[in-house]
């Protein structure tokens, strides 16, 4: 039975999470849908092999002890009004978006009824996950591809309609493993959200409410535009470098969390720390 004051909950994940082994990701995804009463749906508009790569996600989350896994394939927005695929949806406890490619996720579900019923069921309090393209997908602007190990420019990246589950942040996966702190930075400036999250391999960001705990093996990379004293952004042309000054820079591995209110890390101890180390790109 949810409760009556819902928390917002979110698995986010940065890609290449183990799922032979402990599996800790997606154990704590698993435990958070409800243990062994989870009712999963896997979400595979990201990927062209659907069945394949759903069937994989089923053998890890029954193997975690999910009372029912089942996946909803949707290869065009007409399938994405499926009355079979609503009724998994409004029983699921916990969503699941595979990896892919991002553009496919938003071109075929989003402000489709399948949309619309994900986010009314996130609302009650399901948990809603995603690794790589799904990770991708979790702001309202969302990084749909763009150059990795580069300088920050405008033409670094290209942005467009994300899912809307985390609203006013961007968010990058595979983070420290392609070099993506340029493209992530030039997603910051371009948009007008002042968070950015790069997360590793085999590391999540889970949410709750407005707090974010780190999970896995490697980091949560934050940049906090907030306070930012400068960018160059209408002084240059499309392919020369950008500058920021006075953003803040946070590196969290696993255990340490963050405050998306007060926008200050917490560490171990529970305590929070308040110097932030100031990076400028150039």
């Amino acid at each position: 039975m949810l409760e009556s004051n819902p928390k917002r909950q979110l698995v986010i994940i940065g890609g290449a999470e183990d799922r032979d082994g402990d599996s800790q990701i997606l154990r704590e995804f698993v435990r958070r849908s409800g243990g062994t009463k989870a009712n999963i749906v896997i979400m595979t508009a990201a990927t062209e092999l659907p069945r394949e790569v759903g069937e994989n996600y089923i053998r890890v989350f029954e193997r975690l002890g999910a009372e029912s896994v089942r996946i909803i394939d949707t290869e065009s927005r007409d399938d994405a009004s499926s009355s079979t695929a609503l009724q998994a949806i409004g029983k699921a406890t916990g969503v699941f978006f595979t990896g892919g490619d991002q553009a496919r996720i938003t071109s075929i579900l989003k402000d489709t009824e399948i949309d619309a019923a994900i986010h009314k069921r996130f609302s009650e309090g399901i948990v809603i996950a995603g690794t790589s393209a799904g990770a991708a997908v979790m702001p309202d602007k969302m990084i749909v591809e763009g150059d990795s190990q580069t300088n920050p420019r405008m033409e670094t990246v290209e942005m467009g309609p994300g899912m809307g589950f985390l609203p006013g942040v961007v968010i990058d996966q595979h983070f420290s493993q392609r070099g993506r702190l340029g493209r992530l930075i030039s997603a910051l400036i371009l948009e007008p959200a002042v968070l950015g999250f790069g997360i590793d391999e085999n590391t999540a960001m889970v949410v709750t409410d407005n707090q974010i705990e780190v999970v896995g093996q490697g980091a949560v990379t934050i940049v906090d535009e907030s306070e930012a004293t400068y960018n160059n952004m209408d002084e240059i042309l499309k392919d020369e470098p950008l500058a920021i000054c006075g953003a803040k820079l946070h590196i969290l591995p696993h255990g340490f969390k963050f405050d998306l209110e007060t926008r200050q890390p917490i560490l171990n101890n529970g305590s929070v720390a308040n110097v932030s180390v100031p990076v400028s790109s150039v």
